[in-house]
This record gives C-alpha cells, sequence and structure tokens, in this order.
C-alpha cells in the first residue's frame, strides 16, 4: 500500500496564501528540502518559473533562498505557462522544473507543483522523499558550495517556437480571426505572439495582469466574456486559456461554448483521418457519454480515470495512448508535449480546421453531448455516500430509470467537503428531475450522518 502523502495532493501542493502550508516559512524549507533530494540525482539544476498573481514574487525568492542553501543552481524564467515550464525542463536539461500556480484558482490561492528532468510529474517515491526531507533541519552547505541564480533571458521565445513547430510545416492560420483570452495569467505574453507569428488576425484580451486579476471572470473557467466578444469582432473562433495555460475552452463562430470533451473529438477524428491516430483516448469518470458513442462508431476505444490530469496521464501512458484529457478541458497530446497543453492543444485544432477546411463549428458537428447535470452536496467529513443505505437506493432507482442510456456518478471531492453528483441520460427534463432527487437524498443522509455525529450518549 503506497504511503499517505502529507502535503502533496494530485497536482503538487497548493492552498490560501498566508495559511499553512502556503507560507513563506513552509516554501522556504520545502525548496531545501527538494534541493537536499535533487542534489543526488543529478548535476544540480533546477528551474522556476511562475503564473502572475501576486504571490509569486514572495513565494519565489522562498524557492530561490531554499534551493540555493542546499547547494542547487536555479535558472528564473519569470511568468511562464505550467507546460512551457515542463518543455523547458527537458530542452534545458535541467534536473527539475518548479511551477509557482494556482492553476485556475483565484489569486488568493497559490501552489507549487514539480516536473522531473523528462518534464513529467514528479514519481510519488520522490515526492515522499521530499516530504521526508521536510522534517529534517535546515543546514546551510558550506558558502563555496552554495548554489547561483541566473534569469533565462530567452524563456518566451524557445516557447513560442516550440508552440508553433507543433503544427504541419508550411501550414499557417492567415485568414483566421481568433479571439484569445488568457486569463490575465501566464500565457498573456505567449499565446497571442503564437497566433500572430502563424499569421492569424488576433484579438487578445485578459492579457493586462495586475497580480489581483488572474482568472476573474475570464480564461477556460468563465468563458461567457469570451463569446462575447467573438461575436462582437465577428471571429471565427476564440480560445480560451486558464491561468497557467494547461486549460482550453473554445467558442465557435455562432458563439456555442466547446469543453474538453469536444476538443478531444475534434483531435481524435482528425488523426484518424490521417491515419495517425495511436491507439485509443483516455478520459475521466466525468467524460460524456456522446464523446464514448461516437467514438466507439469510430473503432476508437476510450478509457476511462480518476479525475485529474494526473491520472489520465497515467492511463494514457500505461496503455501506449497518446491522446487524452478532461472535460474541464486539460487536454494532453503526449506526442507533442509531456503534460496538458492549452495552446498546444488549441493549435491541433486550428490544424484540424485548415486541413479541412470547415469552420470550427462544423467539426464538432459530428458530437452530440448528452445533457449531465452536476450538484455539489456538502457532506460534515470525507466519506464515501454510495455506503449509506438510502443513498444506494436513490441510485439504483435514478439508474433503474435511465436504463442503459444514462449514468449516475456520486463522487467525494478531492478540494472541498462536498460530495459531487452527477446525473446524465438523452433526456435534459428527466436528467434535470433525476439530480435534483438524488442530490436531496444525499443532503438528506449527510444531514443525518452529521446529526448522528452531534448526539451525546444516552440521547
Amino acid at each position: 500500500m503506497p504511503q499517505e502523502r502529507a502535503y502533496f495532493g494530485t497536482d503538487g501542493i497548493r492552498g490560501k496564501v498566508g495559511e499553512p502550508p502556503i507560507t513563506p516559512d513552509f516554501v522556504m524549507r520545502l525548496g531545501f528540502a527538494a534541493g537536499r533530494v535533487l542534489s543526488g540525482k543529478g548535476s544540480g539544476k533546477v528551474l522556476i518559473g511562475k503564473d502572475t498573481r501576486i504571490s509569486g514574487y514572495m513565494f519565489e525568492s522562498a524557492l530561490e533562498a531554499g534551493l540555493i542553501s542546499a547547494g542547487i543552481d536555479i535558472r528564473l524564467l519569470g511568468p511562464m505557462p505550467t507546460p512551457a515550464i515542463a518543455y523547458l525542463t527537458q530542452t534545458l536539461h535541467a534536473d527539475a522544473g518548479i511551477v509557482i500556480s494556482a492553476s485556475h484558482n483565484p489569486y488568493e490561492d497559490n501552489g507549487i507543483k514539480f516536473f522531473s528532468g523528462d518534464g513529467a510529474k514528479l514519481p510519488d517515491a520522490v515526492e515522499l522523499e521530499i516530504e521526508r526531507a521536510l522534517a529534517l533541519p535546515m543546514q546551510t552547505v558550506p558558502s563555496a558550495a552554495l548554489g547561483k541564480a541566473e534569469r533565462v533571458q530567452d524563456a518566451a521565445g524557445r516557447y513560442i517556437e516550440f508552440c508553433k513547430s507543433t503544427i504541419p510545416y508550411g501550414m499557417d492560420l492567415r485568414g483566421l480571426k481568433i479571439v484569445v483570452d488568457c486569463a490575465h495569467g501566464a500565457t498573456y505574453h505567449i499565446a497571442p505572439a503564437v497566433l500572430d507569428e502563424l499569421g492569424a488576425d488576433v484579438v487578445a484580451i485578459g492579457c493586462q495582469p495586475d497580480g489581483l486579476n488572474i482568472n476573474d471572470g475570464c480564461g477556460a473557467t468563465a468563458p461567457e466574456l469570451l463569446r462575447e466578444r467573438v461575436a462582437a469582432e465577428n471571429a471565427d473562433l476564440g480560445i480560451a486559456l486558464d491561468g497557467d495555460g494547461d486549460r482550453l475552452i473554445l467558442v465557435d463562430a455562432e458563439g456555442e461554448i466547446l469543453d474538453g470533451d469536444e476538443v478531444l473529438f475534434i483531435i481524435a477524428e482528425s488523426r484518424c483521418e490521417q491515419r495517425t491516430m495511436q491507439g485509443g483516448v483516455v478520459g475521466t469518470v466525468m467524460t460524456n457519454l456522446g464523446l464514448e458513442e461516437v467514438l466507439r462508431e469510430r473503432g476508437i476505444a476510450l478509457k476511462r480515470a480518476k479525475v485529474g490530469d494526473r491520472y489520465v496521464l497515467e492511463a494514457m501512458t500505461g496503455a501506449g495512448w497518446t491522446l487524452g484529457g478532461e472535460t474541464s478541458g486539460h487536454i494532453i497530446c503526449l506526442d507533442r508535449m509531456s503534460t496538458g497543453d492549452g495552446i498546444v492543444a488549441a493549435l491541433e485544432v486550428l490544424a484540424a480546421m485548415r486541413r479541412t477546411g470547415k469552420a470550427l463549428g462544423a467539426l464538432k458537428g459530428g458530437m452530440s453531448k448528452y445533457p449531465q447535470l452536476l450538484r455539489n452536496v456538502r457532506m460534515p467529513r470525507r466519506m464515501d455516500p454510495t455506503v449509506i443505505p438510502a443513498v444506494a437506493a436513490a441510485v439504483r432507482a435514478a439508474e433503474a430509470e435511465l436504463g442503459t442510456m444514462g449514468r449516475v456518478l456520486l463522487r467525494p471531492s478531492g478540494t472541498e467537503p462536498v460530495v459531487r453528483v452527477m446525473v446524465e441520460g438523452q433526456d435534459q427534463a428527466q436528467v434535470e428531475t433525476l439530480v435534483d432527487h438524488l442530490a436531496a437524498s444525499v443532503a438528506d443522509a449527510m444531514e443525518a450522518v452529521e446529526h448522528q455525529g452531534h448526539r451525546r450518549p444516552g440521547d
């Protein structure tokens, strides 16, 4: 049985700034602990990049102090998308890359995540080594052995050139008007440049970060702003990225929002037509049944992983497949990049538009999504609600009513004290009725559990 980790979650260490463990003193100790572990695994060079939230400066300095005190040389990248840090860790032959980001969260949050020298998430065993080293006292190496820090001046240019190289040689985007929303995040100086250099007519929004406005009513988690701007500009499409650039949501010329499932369909369809598809597609338990059906019709398997790009990536590498992602917009093209990359995924879709001559709306027309609704129900403590008889009975009743043309999923959140209740089926009204009834059943059961927990002996 794997050892329980005290700090590392599925995507590094994350939380509210100023509350443990997201404090300057902890992050400095984390840098020292990581330095102790990594110094025995290579040449002792680590990259540090960050998104645009205001606390990034503070945590960059804290990491820098901790790593240097452990004898590690540092290359500072400044604001860069998460996938760019993974890419540069490989191409600059570093032992590790560190990202200071809370991804799609608001500016009050921040986090630290690591990439290994091959641009992949750190193995669990290395994260456990770092956690064990955190328990040891900081002992600065002798002055002659201290690390040094340098800034990588051409980091953005290197990554821009890489992104451009992922579409077919000789292809450009001339004649396409594209609105790109960078969520005032780490892609603000990258995504517009990539599209512009490929010849597109670019309208950039969400590109004025002030440290406080990251993901604030814009980007992949709030695509309504992008939809309005696409209409106002009479653009061919819109691209929405999140604060650290690993999520992608699209808007077509008619104002329809395309989520990660539809993006996966377009890329898979294009690869099938070009006979470049390698294996099947990895989704998650939240992946829409409509994607599973349309892939099956084309002879493409869909494997479902737990929610989280870490689990999607594990399933992809285990199966030897190169395409996977989440409904939320994390799209992983392993033949292009070692992790989820919003810009690279967008370029895959744009290349499909160029190759076929079809508009974005026409490309996604081959897939019909099932109505899917999600309700969050608070719970007094983390538990599996399906072990409660009343909840199990409600789930069975809903599944019986849906038959083979729908599904029910109850999933405790990994980040909030809630149960996510999902119902999916062919009929919108039926789905709405069932999800409301099931959520109410779960809420009643949670209330009963909490009441039992507060009863005194003898009550």
